[in-house]
């Protein structure tokens, strides 16, 4: 058996346990044997079944008969039976919810069950217990994990899907150890590495985390594939790095009296943080390299203006060896929305200057200036706004995802802005600018609270750059924890905000309410029910409007557009209003079910109020009365801002709970590495040693191969 062997040629899979594996993206035996336990349990021991008493755990070894399905008489739940018998006599199993359990176990068959023991009308069973086909019972039974000839102390618990349960998965894992394939496995880390660090090589780390004899065992082995992974990743980055270090860009080299000046214009004052990321990224333009840098701050830090100031540089310069026209500049906003907001914003930082700013989305294109009226802007048609980008004209592009689109084709493009949840990587921008040989300068921004190890690994072919500083006069969010019986009192103070002219968000987790006839339905607060609440019976002398993802894109635009002109006093929405809506005199904001939202997502939902110099408040309600999901929500009312929140988080919860590992294409292990900065360091240190010394991998194939099937999986958006 080799590790790229089908698991349907290994095994007889049901149709169930095809589309388990297939969730699962469990293909191969390599595959399987990468399925890493999530945990591990002391094996319960294995009692005859006369011995059996009500509350117990127990493992049980016997033979199984009378299967059948059926529902519960009152409320209809599917259910299983069956009896299991050994020597000692027979109980009773019962399976809730779970009918296909007792089709994937033969009548007659020999099985290891195990479970909690209940009592029904004075008669034991086993409830909803845990069942392995066996090839037979084995003397000494509950003595061992997997068969008699195990002596393993460690029982490892797998992540599992209907249809394959974590038995399911133990049993196939020691079928394909025993078959020898782990020694046909190569292993990627060079052996230097694993020396270096003490680390376990593939096949005694694979032997370790399957079949630990002892906990260090396991340890060891998890370190050995948080480490491989990481580093995976930052040699992947640092290669691709290496590769666009290769490319030309565009030199900028504006003097610091005019970037001086144009800041000068500012309704504000410039923070120390924003004059230092200024600074870095007008050297990096001096480079004639394409620059790669991540801005990352707080909602309301200022990076709009530090991209405002670096465009600047960039559309006042001549294209190398010319005396006429522009650098162009790129902007990519994730939402509609937002792109219309900068939009908006650049025309105030450029408007005295003979610049040409655009607008491309899905609904439509403007310029400004307009020829009509030179302070505003105009609507035009998308074929004429392509030619005037084409030919040099528009400085500025502002868009979201249509800036790719094929159509659209730069004349001399030197610097690409990308806001929030857009990663772009050497192709992309390649593709964008339509210059193999010369690569445009990357800016991303982000105001996502990330841990330094996350970013060092997920962004490792960026430089990064914090502002961790607020504007002048900026007053910092007071943020409470409201049980149910302290929400009239939120009210109360929310009026007393309305009442001098300020405005309020409340975020609920749901756009309708349930449907009451479904038993798993999320009993949360809806938009459409709570604003009906809030406007009848809470806030009747103020206008309350409503905002969510089904509305039609113009609906969303208009809706906030009225919010935005305080033709609206309270807004009812879900996290639609998440990314980047700027409304200043909108200083509170209620977030209900505020358990339910991730950290992250929480602290970006409460940045909304943060956008004057008013004092803002964050309402967090919640039922909860205790636990981690408190731990976390305390965790957002005392940090002082997202730098110090996502430190914490990594500490509460992981870091899969704060940048999820759905969202980086990390697993579990990996992500268990994040927390681990000298690992990462270390990681990052041996995969920038092997770029120095050979750049394409050719010395280390099989590292290559890695890295280069990883590249569909791993995703960093």
């Amino acid at each position: 058996m080799e590790g790229d062997t089908s698991l349907e040629e290994i095994f007889r899979l049901t149709p169930a346990q095809k589309s388990a594996l297939s969730k699962l993206r469990l293909e191969s035996a390599e595959n399987l044997l990468r399925h890493f336990p999530s945990r591990y349990e002391t094996p319960i021991p294995a009692l005859p079944i006369k011995s059996l008493r009500k509350g117990e755990e127990a493992t049980v070894y016997g033979i199984i008969r009378n299967l059948k399905l059926g529902k519960t008489f009152r409320k209809r739940v599917a259910v299983a039976e069956g009896r299991l018998e050994d020597q000692t006599g027979s109980i009773k199993l019962i399976w809730f919810n779970q009918p296909y359990l007792a089709k994937m176990i033969g009548e007659g068959s020999p099985v290891r069950a195990i479970g909690k023991i209940a009592e029904r009308k004075g008669e034991l069973y086993l409830a909803n217990p845990h069942v392995e086909s066996i090839s037979g019972i084995p003397a000494g039974a509950g003595e061992s994990l997997f068969n008699e000839a195990d002596s393993s102390s460690l029982l490892p618990v797998y992540p599992e899907s209907r249809g394959i349960s974590s038995l399911w998965i133990r049993h196939a894992i020691q079928k394909i150890i025993k078959a020898e394939t782990i020694s046909k496995l190569s292993d990627p880390i060079p052996k230097e590495i694993l020396s270096r660090y003490n680390l376990p090589t593939l096949g005694t780390a694979l032997i370790w985390i399957h079949a630990p004899k002892k906990e260090n065992d396991a340890l060891a082995a998890r370190k050995r594939f948080a480490f491989e992974e990481v580093f995976l990743i930052q040699l992947s980055k640092l290669k691709e790095r290496h590769e666009y270090e290769e490319k030309n860009s565009f030199t900028i080299n504006k003097p610091e009296k005019d970037i001086g000046e144009f800041i000068k214009r500012f309704p504000f004052k410039a923070t120390e943080a924003q004059e230092k990321a200024i600074a870095a990224i007008l050297k990096d333009f001096q480079s004639g390299k394409p620059m790669s840098r991540l801005l990352e701050g707080d909602v309301g830090s200022g990076k709009t203006a530090v991209a405002a100031v670096t465009a600047y540089a960039a559309v006042t310069t001549r294209p190398g060896g010319k005396d006429f026209g522009t650098l162009q500049v790129a902007y990519m906003a994730p939402t509609e929305i937002l792109a219309g907001q900068h939009f908006e914003s650049f025309i105030q930082y450029f408007r005295h200057l003979p610049i040409n700013i655009a607008l491309i989305t899905g609904s439509g294109c403007r310029k400004f200036p307009s020829k009509v009226d030179p302070s505003g802007w105009t609507d035009i048609s998308r074929a004429q706004l392509m030619k005037w980008v084409a030919n040099g004209e528009i400085a500025i592009l502002i868009g979201t995802h249509t800036l790719i689109q094929k159509t659209v084709r730069f004349k001399d493009l030197a610097y690409i802005i990308i806001d929030e949840q857009h990663r772009f990587g050497t192709a992309q921008r390649a593709k964008l600018a339509r210059k193999e040989d010369t690569l445009p300068h990357l800016l991303s921004m982000t105001a996502t609270p990330i841990p330094r190890t996350l970013a060092l690994t997920v962004y490792g072919d960026l430089d990064l750059t914090l502002l961790d500083e607020m504007p002048a006069g900026r007053k910092p969010i007071i943020t409470e924890i409201t049980p149910p019986e302290k929400r009239n009192a939120v009210y109360e103070k929310i009026r007393e905000e309305l009442k001098v002219g300020r405005q309020a968000y409340v975020i609920c987790p749901r756009i309708d309410e349930p449907d009451p006839s479904k038993e798993l339905a999320l009993e949360a607060k809806s938009v459409k029910a709570e604003a009906k609440r809030l406007e009848e019976e809470v806030f009747p002398k103020h206008t309350v409007g409503i905002l969510h993802s089904k509305m039609k894109p113009a609906d969303k635009d208009e809706t906030m557009l009225q919010f935005k002109n305080h033709e609206i006093d309270i807004l009812v929405a879900t996290s639609v209003v998440e990314v980047g809506v700027n409304v200043p005199n909108a200083t509170n904001i209620i977030i209900e079910g505020a358990e339910r939202f991730g950290l992250a997502q929480l602290h970006q939902l409460r940045g909304r109020v943060i956008r004057s110099n008013h004092q803002p408040y964050c309402y967090l309600f919640s039922e909860i009365k205790g636990g981690k999901s408190m731990d976390r929500l305390k965790a957002l009312a005392s940090a002082k801002n997202g730098f110090e929140l996502a430190e914490k988080d990594l500490e509460l919860r992981g870091a899969g709970e704060l940048y999820g590992r759905k969202q980086w294409g990390i697993s579990d292990v990996g992500m268990e590495a994040i927390k681990n900065v000298k690992m990462v360091e270390v990681a990052r240190l041996e995969a920038r040693r092997l770029i120095d010394e050979n750049p394409e991998l050719t010395k280390y194939p099989l590292l290559r191969e890695k890295i280069e099937s990883r590249v569909d999986t791993l995703h960093f958006e």
